[in-house]
């Protein structure tokens, strides 16, 4: 847990350059800033790809920190604990079930929003409910 009151994620880190990490010669210093690496020079991922990938952390990071400040270390830490052990225990009864996880949506602060996956219940990528494509399966 960072200790932030970040509200959007922040950039991704920058790599640095070449000229960054050239000698008194010109040539990237291997010695002081390790291999040259073309991948890490060349941005292939956009900000805001990188922003929308880290949306979920960063709120949930900053609801930790605000409750940290709020009412203290044990608030954060309690509410972590509690999420370990919801996402480690698997209970037999909901084994049949659908896999949602409703200890885990409330804990998350997500109990509130609607998803496909609470619609569909996890099934908008299985498999189709066409009857005769499975038909034609079978004869082939």
């Amino acid at each position: 847990m960072e200790s932030s009151y970040r509200i959007v994620p922040a950039n991704a880190n920058k790599s640095a350059s070449v000229q960054d990490t050239a000698n008194s010669l010109g040539l990237h210093d291997t010695l002081r800033y390790g291999p040259r690496s073309l991948a890490a020079e060349v941005q292939t991922e956009s900000n805001l790809r990188n922003r929308l990938e880290n949306w979920e952390a960063t709120q949930d990071n900053t609801r930790l920190t605000l409750q940290r400040s709020t009412y203290g270390l044990h608030a954060p830490m309690r509410l972590l604990m509690e999420r370990k052990i919801v996402t480690q225990g698997t209970n037999p009864f909901t084994a049949a079930m659908s896999p949602s996880n409703l200890h885990l949506d409330i804990l998350m602060g997500r109990d509130n929003a609607l998803e496909p996956a609470d619609v569909f219940l996890g099934m908008e990528s299985g498999p189709s409910l066409d009857i005769h494509e499975e038909l034609r399966k079978r004869n082939m």
